[in-house]
This record gives structure tokens, sequence and C-alpha cells, in this order.
């Protein structure tokens, strides 16, 4: 460790008058040799059940406790910030002018917002706080003598556990066991490089297992280690994703536009002596009901609800913001076991070299792997499987175990038997065939057999022994076969037909590479990393990845660089992984997935983490993340088709025609009946998209301008047919006016959903249906009766609704114009989206090419 570093962990020692301060917040002991030894702790044993269960309620969880704040205060902050005070000092002003009946719709609405803000956080908090659980560290912990995995908040001081490869180390421990550990502590110290660790030593938690495996005992906990939590594997939902940033801007847009007409509205009224109060009190309650105050909330909730329903399937997304680019997924790089296969590695007919028979090989195989099972080892699992009696490695003891890592690829051990010492060692056979070097003719002959087993889809294992004194000897080779899963097949098929190209990544060689590829319809033009990467790891050929179905013989490092050249060309590329050394290609992925059984490290870079094998999961996230999508879109087409519906309309009557089309009451009904709607959209039935999708943002934009435009029109037309032809008095009026917003904004709802005429499949949700349609009924029952506004009855009440539907199918027919112009533009309609274009970027709205580009 350097110097620099050591003074960094050192400075982190708590004094003695920092232990009483931690001591006195969590009303828990502070862990100290005083109140035990690490070095008197029996490693066979570990600690008891019940002394175990002690600890913990002496010294707490092992975890950092987040502050809490109450449901009470939580729902109160939401009556406090600029859109509540607007509806604040709206109901002082109503209850100055004696408005009553005013003031009670006004604060109804401040309340009914504050329940709808708090109802959404506390459905996104949850449904994170679940996942957050879902992704929760465990351990390998020895209690009674037996190992088990536990949940890492459950250790305690004294515990010993098992750190190997691949963990994150959960808790501060002192290393007693084992050869060695190298452990990454890059975010804790900020050494780039591995540390190297030896028995004596100390790990603190969070630090990751570079390589290595050893015995530790448990020193500090939870608030107690020196660097805080046992992992961060779920981050903040304020995390925000291109398409929450493109969203967002639109609507600083809208609320930018929203005070500029407010203004210009309150200056025309000042102009006009109208009454100051009334006038700042419409103007006050018009930019609350226009600004999209809700749109940041129902994003998150939208996709919180979502993650929760791909967490059902098996797939739990540890940053929320993820699930719009699992919806675009277009390149796939999946590795092969676990995902393609079974996992279920089985060991053929051993191969004879310089063992005495196959026995004896598959003995001093056992002999170089660790026979404890926790550590998820499939080909460990596999040797000690085919060995079937234990009792065959009795006269045996192992002094030293130097577990596999992906980059020595072997695993070695030193055995003492009736007071011999040597040495076995096993792994891929290129590395054994290395470590023995023997002559040309028994290489060849042993490559040979290797190749005959790769030709029928066999990896093959390499075993070698050294005696005391003496030079390695080939023993043989042990071929493994994992079969296809079942639905391996059947599911790539469905996954080309969403448009997703899979190309298989394996570590395996190429013969090995291209039988498996054959087997599971990939394809069979599998390259070799060799081929793609020179010494130094520079790409020799950016469209050789691009079109190749698949890399054989690949290292970690080269998955990283894979997925930068498929970016590169322009792909949203999502990479599986399991092992420690993936991290960094999950991190540069668009979408990283750790799969079933990753290791912690793996599942803490990933965005996607996997509880279930198979790629079947995968298809089915990519199918619930595009029906995700799909709802965020249609609800940000809603909401600014809307915005510029309600607005330019008041706006333009106040201007034009000296006349207020509505009343502040009516805008306030039309907000609160707005909100229930908006909440549905989380659980609505959206369609899945043939085709990876993107965030378009000059689409959403233009079909939002064109329905608000639509909607403008139509008002305004129903306003001229009640003023010239039915002669209706202006209160009337301006009823008919509230009913026919309140009714086509509603409608807008169920245009929104899809590309298609809002009769196509899939229908609305109930919840949506039912909650829309009430709330219709509702507002029409107030304009007819009378409740807070002038009453028509049911003849012009039935006009309205009639009015409202003929232009419900109008926008219909004009929305699957628009999109069919979005699929194929003319020249014409290129010209005129050119000169939208410029506008919309003239103004700060866009950025971008092209107002018609749409997706491939």
């Amino acid at each position: 460790m350097t110097g620099k570093a050591h003074n960094r962990v050192t400075n982190h020692h708590t004094p003695s008058e920092k232990v009483e301060s931690v001591q006195k917040e969590t009303g828990k002991k502070i862990p100290s040799e005083a109140d035990f030894d690490p070095d008197a702790i029996d490693l066979e044993r570990g600690l008891s059940e019940a002394e175990a269960a002690r600890r913990l309620a002496d010294y707490g969880s092992n975890s950092l406790e987040e502050k809490q704040t109450s449901a009470t205060m939580r729902f109160l902050s939401f009556f406090w910030g600029p859109i509540p005070w607007m509806i604040e000092i709206a109901a002082i002003l109503s209850a100055t002018v004696a408005h009553w009946a005013d003031f009670a719709i006004i604060m109804s609405m401040l309340i009914i917002n504050a329940g709808v803000g708090f109802w959404e956080e506390f459905k996104a908090n949850t449904a994170i706080s679940a996942l957050k659980k879902q992704l929760a560290l465990t351990a390998n912990v020895l209690r009674d003598g037996t190992w088990r995995n536990i949940a890492a908040s459950k250790l305690v001081p004294g515990d010993v556990i098992l750190v190997h490869l691949g963990n994150i180390v959960p808790a501060d421990v002192k290393l007693m066991e084992g050869n060695y550990l190298s452990v990454d502590q890059s975010a804790l110290t900020g050494e780039s490089l591995p540390v190297e660790k030896k028995a004596g030593d100390t790990a603190y938690s969070s630090s990751i297992v570079k390589q290595g495996e050893m015995k530790a005992v448990v020193t500090a906990t939870g608030p107690h280690t020196y660097f805080g939590r046992t992992a961060k594997l779920v981050e903040s939902a304020g995390a925000t994703s291109h398409f929450q940033q493109a969203v967002l801007r639109i609507g600083n847009f809208l609320i930018l536009m929203t005070l500029a007409l407010v203004s210009v509205i309150i200056l025309v009224a000042l102009f006009r002596h109208d009454p100051i109060v009334e006038t700042i009190l419409f103007a006050l309650i018009l930019t609350v009901a226009a600004i999209p105050v809700a749109l940041p909330a129902v994003l998150s909730i939208t996709m919180a609800v979502g993650a929760s329903k791909l967490a059902r399937m098996k797939a739990i997304v540890s940053r929320l913001v993820a699930i719009e680019e699992l919806a675009g997924i277009d390149v796939l790089c999946s590795d092969k076991t676990g995902t393609l296969t079974k996992n279920e590695l089985t060991v053929g007919e051993p191969e004879v070299f310089g063992a005495k028979d196959a026995n004896q090989l598959i003995v001093y195989a056992a002999l170089a792997s660790s026979t404890n099972t926790k550590t998820g080892d499939a080909i460990d699992a596999a040797i000690l499987h085919e060995l079937g009696d234990q009792d065959k490695l009795k006269g045996f003891k192992t002094v030293h175990f130097l577990p596999f890592d992906p980059v020595r690829k072997s695993t070695e051990a030193e055995i003492l038997s009736d007071g011999k010492r040597f040495f076995v060692s096993k792994g891929a056979a290129q590395v054994i065939l290395d470590l023995v070097n023997p002559d040309m003719e028994t290489r060849t002959n042993i490559e040979k057999k290797v190749n005959e087993f790769a030709q029928k889809g066999y990896r093959t294992l390499g075993v070698a022994l050294r005696e005391e004194d003496e030079n390695w000897k080939f023993l043989g080779l042990l071929p493994l076969f994992d079969p296809p899963r079942d639905d391996s097949v059947a599911t790539i098929e469905k996954a080309r037909s969403m448009g997703l190209d899979i190309k298989l990544v394996t570590g395996d060689n190429t013969a090995i590479a291209i039988e498996t590829a054959r087997k599971l319809h990939v394809g069979t033009n599998i390259v070799p990393a060799s081929k793609i990467f020179d010494e130094d790891g520079r790409h020799k050929d950016g469209e050789v990845i691009e079109k190749a179905d698949g890399f054989s013989e690949v290292f970690p490092e080269h998955k990283y660089k894979i997925v930068q050249q498929l970016q590169s060309r322009g792909h949203i590329v999502a990479m599986t992984g399991d092992g420690v050394n993936d991290a960094p290609a999950l991190k540069q992925a668009d979408v990283g997935i750790a799969v079933s059984g990753a290791t912690d490290a793996a599942r803490a870079a990933a965005d996607v983490v996997l509880t279930q094998p198979g790629l079947s999961v995968i298809t089915q996230a990519m199918e619930e993340a595009r029906k995700i999508f799909e709802r965020m879109t249609s609800y940000a087409i809603f909401r600014i088709s809307e915005t510029i519906r309600v607005l330019l309309f008041m706006t333009l009557s106040i201007l034009v025609f000296n006349f207020y089309p509505v009343t502040a009451i009516m805008i306030v009904l039309l907000a609160i009946m707005n909100d229930f709607p908006i909440m549905m959209i989380a659980y609505d039935n959206a369609p899945v998209a043939k085709k990876p999708v993107r965030w378009d943002l000059h689409r959403v934009l233009i079909l939002s301008i064109v329905l608000g435009f639509l909607g403008v029109v139509s008002t305004f037309g129903l306003f001229w047919i009640c003023e010239e032809y039915m002669n209706l008095p202006r209160n009337e009026i301006q009823t008919l006016i509230f009913l026919k917003l309140l009714v086509a904004g509603h409608l807008t709802i169920y245009l929104t959903r899809n590309t298609g005429a809002f009769w196509d499949k899939p229908w609305p949700n109930w919840r949506l249906f039912v909650v829309t349609e009430t709330t219709q009924v509702l507002g029409t029952l107030a304009a007819i009766f009378g409740w807070f506004v002038t009453p028509i009855g049911w003849k012009f009440a039935l006009l309205v609704w009639a009015y409202a539907l003929v232009w419900f199918l109008v926008n219909n027919f004009v929305k699957i114009f628009v999109y069919r112009m979005f699929r194929r533009p003319s020249r014409s309609v290129e010209a005129k989206f050119d000169r939208i274009n410029g506008w919309l970027h003239s103004h700060g709205i866009l950025k971008g090419n092209s107002v018609y580009r749409v997706s491939k």
C-alpha cells in the first residue's frame, strides 16, 4: 500500500470522542478487541447462532441506518414550494374577496395535489426499497461448524466468513487463513491498483476481491466500519435518463411559455381596468393548471411500477433510468454459460496421458478443486460429482489451495499424503500445457485431442502433477459439456423478431463456440478475439465486430472493447456478465446485465440483475421495458398537447374577444379532474414495439403541437356556434367550454396510447378506463346540475359530448396521418418539417438534425 493510501486509511480510525458520539447516536456498542479477540475465534466452528443473535442485539445490523422522514412531514412538504405557494395565495385572495365557494375548491385542489404527490412518491419509494432488498449482499459465514449463506446485514463482529474472487467484502474483516487476497479498494482509498493482502491484514467493507480466497473474522459492522456501507447497488431515483432530461426540457419551455402568456393576460387586464384581485386570482390559477407540475412524478411512478413488474419477472433493475436503455437495445452480447446453456456441467469420458487410469486422473483433479460448494464454482462441483465418494480424498491433506481466477485460468493445490508433498493443478488445456511444457510430439497429440473434443462441443480441462523436486507431468484431459437450455433456440428466434441482434461471447476456443452457436441457431460466423484485437488490445476492424455472430477465446478486457466498438457504430448495446472482471464491460454497456449467480462485483456494476437463468428473462424484460417506454411517451404527448390547448385558447379568447372562456373555479376543477387519470397511466396496457425504441423528442413535440392546435380550433368552433348561432349567454358558454375541455382532454389520453386507431389492441387497462370515465361523468353532472358552475341541462351537455366525440374521431385520423408522414416523409412535408424544426431549434427546445427522424 502506498504511503498516501495508507494515510487515507489510518485517518479513518475513530477517536474515542467520536466512538462515544456514534455509540450515543446508534444506541449500540462499538466493536473492540476488548470485547473479543479475533485471533481467539474458532476458525473451524465460528460463532454459535445464539452468540450471533446476542451480538446482533448488542452491535446492531451490519448496515447504515438511513435517516427517515415521517410520513406526516413528507405529506406537509407538498404544501411548501413555488406551486403550492401560488395555490395558497389564490386561496387567500379568494377569501379576501369573500368568494367562499372558490376558496373551498382551491383548498381542495391544494390538498388533492399534495395527496397525489405524496402517493406517487410513496409508490416510487416503496418500489425502490423492494428492489434494494432483492439486491442486498449475502455473506458466506461459518456458524456452529456449518457454512451457510446469510444476508450481509446479519453479520456480527466475530463471525468467520469466506471471501473469494468477485465478492464485495461485506464488513471490515481481519484476514486469518489462506494464501493471499488481491483487493480493489480504489473506491475507498483512491488507489488505482489492487492491493495484495495476507493473513493478519485488514480488508475493508465495500472493497472488491479481484483474486484469491481467504477465511476472515469480522471486526466491525455497519456504521462502525471505516468506509461505511456494505454495498450501494441501487442508485437514487433522482438520476435522470435521456428521456427524462428531454421531457423536463419541454416542461421548462412550457413553464416559460405559461408565464409569458399569463403576463400578457395580466397586462391586458390592467389596461382594460379589470378588477385587480380577481385578475391576479385568475392568473395564478391558470398558471398552476397549465404548468406540468406532475410531469416528473408521473415519470418516476411509471418507471417504479414497471421496475416492480420486472422484478417479478426475475429481472431486477438497479437504476430506474436504465429502463429507457433496456427498451432501445438492438445488440445483445450474451455469454454462453447459464444464459444460453443450462450451466449444468457434466464430465465426459476422460482422456488419460500420464495418469495410471481415469479414476486416478479424477482424484487428482478433485484435489485441485475447492470442496467448499458455497463458492459456487461449477467446474469444481462437476468434478466432485464425478468423483462420487468423498472418502477417496481422506488420505490427502490440502496445505495450500490457489483458487481459480480468470487471468491465470487454473487452480493449484499443495497436498500432503503419507508424509510426501506434491502439487496438482487443473485448468484450461492450453494453460496446463504451457505449465508442463512437454515435448513437441506430446503437445501435438494433446492439442489434437483437445480439438476433437472441441468439434463435439466439449470444453477440456488439463490436469497436471508435480512431485517434490520434480517437473510438472501432464496427467490427462477431462472433457466438460454444458448442454443448451431447452428454451434457448425459441427465445433467440423471438429476440430476433423483436429486432435484437444476439452475439455469442465466450472464452471457449473457436471450434467449441462454432458448435455451440450451430446448436443454438445463433450463426456460425464466430471470430476469435485474437483476430480482431492486436497484442496491445487495439481493435483491427470495427466492421468485423459488427458483422460477427459471436466471439471466441474472449478475455474479460475484450468484452469492454467489443461493447465500445459496437456503441461507436450507433448501436445500443447490452452485455451480460457474471465475473469480477466483467464489471468494466457491464459499466460500459448501455445496459449491463448480471446473470443469475453473478458475483457481487458484477451485480454492483450492472443495470439489471437476473435472478433466474436463461435468455428468456432478458427478452421478457425488454418487452416490459418497451411497454413502460410507451406509457411515458403517451403521458408526455398528452400533457404537452393539453397545456398548449388550454393555455393558447385562454390567451387568444381574452386578447381577441375580451372574454374569459372559463372561470377560475372551472380551471381548478379541470386541474383536479386531470390529476386522477394521469395517475393511472402507469398501469395502462401499452403496446409492445416490434423494434427497439428510442426517445424521439421531435416526433413527440410535433404530434403534441398538432393535437394542441386542433384542440384550440375545435374549442373556438364551439364558442362560435354558441355565440353566433345559439345566442347563449356568456356564463352558459363558459360551462359548455369547461365541459368540452374536460371531455375532449380526457379523450386525448386514448389517442396518445398508440400510433394507430384508438380502438386498436391492447385496449386501456380497466383502472385507466374507469377513472377517466368517472371524472368525465362527474364533470358532466357538475355542468348539468350547476355544481360550482352555471347549469346547462342535459340537452347542451349531450351536445358537447357529441361535438367532442366528432372531433375525437377527426383527431384520431389526423394522428394516424402524422405518424404515416413520420415513416414516409415526402419532399413537401420534409420542407414543412424543416421549417418547424428550425423554429423549435431557434427557441432552444430541440437539439438534433431532423424533426421527422424515426428510430429504426
